[in-house]
């Protein structure tokens, strides 16, 4: 795949000479704030996919520097300054975010998070829609969690001895304490109650292999590859590469690859991903990007297309080559998936942009609906890390949505992509991941056996409650996807 590189110097000319002539001629004595707010407003006016929707992003919004300076001088935050130049925030663009820490939010790319290593999803009542309980979906290895046997399917309602509510549940779970205790519950048919158990848990920095279960299934003729992919982190492209090596060697017949608690990542990985699964499209288009005007415009179409290709090319941000290999390709036809509304983003791309190859088939519950990627834009001249002139005083960075993605059939899904079987998450009964006693690993393989689409199998004791939330709510990874900008 290539590596898309954006040198916007002609492109920004005229901006960059007029910003340069305020620069010497106002009589400004610009503070670190004023610094930070201008950083903000360049990189947004030069790269936010919504930049013409925004009237405070026009390219001629401001006259002179210290006009840019005094009309956003009452803003107290650069988070504050950020929010206001967002396009209908919330509605429009739901994923642009600002960060005071590039160093932790380039951690998080790549799996690395303060975490106890419980990952939880937050579901409403069956018949109070204000109380919450939260039930465990997986355990991290070598977390904490692990060491205090949390199991997979436990599920909690109390944290330091407070009931979870929908109003009070960031405070308790997302605050900036490294601990908490939980209290153990019982199903109790929608309504958990708490029983005598309780777990303390210490959050400590960790990183998640995101390539958690790779096995091979044998059901009668079929030989079934499951992979359990929770995150599209390119430092773990050659284990991913290494699973499907061991897929190929078992000249398994079918694929379900389980995204149900994938929240995304790298364009790069998920193209690779898509060339894992096939190999007979090299070369093709996998997917095409939008940006704003005046980047389309900047460069050639071809920069904006992602094609299939048949080898991992990683670099680091000094564009050192860290892994090169062939990638391990299956040559299918036809791929399961098991998704959840937690499934966002590049885990979508994957999805949308095999389906206009291949068979694509879904069980589980509808996807996020996240069709928009990200880039990192740091204070430097060209907004990259490795750019001259990167801010030494701050460590703010943006990662604002600059981009839509489609498929070679020119389309997405914004709502969500709705699943094949739709079959919920039963909090009575999880199973234990890779196991046919998970009821949506099971259903996938009957799927898969028998093409029975039957909406009742197996469903009607399945109390199909409200998730809210999960435990990467505060994850900068939650959601996004992304690409990599270049310097050079």
């Amino acid at each position: 795949m290539k590596n898309i590189k954006f040198t916007f110097i002609l492109l920004f000319t005229t901006i960059l000479i007029f910003f340069t002539s305020c620069e010497k001629s106002d009589n400004y004595m610009a503070s670190e704030n004023d610094e930070i707010h201008l950083f903000i407003w360049r990189a947004m006016n030069n790269y936010y996919l919504w930049q013409p929707n925004v009237p405070d992003l026009s390219d001629t919004r401001f006259t002179s520097i210290g006009q840019l300076y005094a009309e956003y001088s009452n803003f107290s935050s650069p988070r504050d300054l950020f929010e206001s130049l967002r396009y209908q925030p919330g509605v429009i663009d739901r994923f642009s975010w600002i960060v005071d820490d590039y160093i932790a939010l380039e951690n998080s790319f790549q799996g690395i998070n303060l975490s106890n290593g419980m990952e939880f999803g937050l579901v409403r009542y069956a018949g109070d829609a204000s109380k919450l309980f939260g039930y465990v979906r997986y355990v991290i290895p070598g977390s904490d969690a692990e060491a205090q046997n949390v199991e997979r399917g436990m599920l909690f309602t109390e944290v330091d001895g407070i009931q979870l509510t929908e109003s009070n549940y960031r405070d308790l779970l997302f605050n900036d304490n490294t601990n908490y205790t939980i209290s153990l519950a019982d199903f109790n048919n929608g309504n958990p109650t708490v029983n005598s158990s309780t777990i303390s848990l210490l959050k400590t920095q960790l990183q998640e292999n995101p390539v958690a279960i790779v096995k091979t299934i044998d059901e009668g003729s079929n030989k079934i590859g499951y992979l359990l992919y929770n995150q599209f982190s390119s430092s773990f492209d050659g284990e991913l590469n290494a699973a499907f090596a061991l897929f190929q060697s078992e000249n398994i017949t079918d694929l379900i690859i389980d995204l149900r608690y994938n929240g995304g990542g790298s364009v790069a990985t998920a193209t690779y991903l898509g060339g894992m699964v096939t190999g007979q499209f090299n070369n093709q288009l996998f997917s095409k990007e939008q940006w704003n005007t005046k980047v389309m415009n900047a460069l050639d179409a071809s920069v904006f297309e992602n094609n299939f290709t048949n080898q991992i090319l990683n670099r680091d941000q000094n564009q050192n080559i860290i892994l090169q290999e062939p990638i391990n390709s299956l040559n299918l036809n036809r791929v399961y998936f098991i998704t959840s509304g937690s499934s966002a983003s590049a885990s979508e791309l994957v999805m949308n942009s095999l389906s206009s190859y291949i068979s694509v088939s879904s069980v589980g519950k509808k996807t996020t609906g996240k069709v928009q990627g990200s880039v990192t834009l740091y204070d430097s001249d060209n907004y990259t890390r490795t750019g001259d002139n990167l801010a030494s005083n701050h460590s703010w960075a943006l990662q604002p949505l600059v981009l839509e993605i489609k498929n070679k059939d020119n389309s997405n899904q914004p709502d969500g992509i709705e699943p094949t079987i739709v079959f919920p998450e039963d909090y009575n009964n999880l199973g234990v991941l890779g196991e046919r006693s998970d009821p949506l690993l099971d259903r996938t393989i009957f799927l898969i056996t028998t093409g029975g689409r039957s909406g009742n199998y197996k469903t009607n004791s399945i109390l199909d409650l409200e998730e809210i939330n999960d435990s990467k709510a505060i994850n900068p990874m939650k959601g996004n996807m992304f690409i990599e900008l270049k310097d050079k």
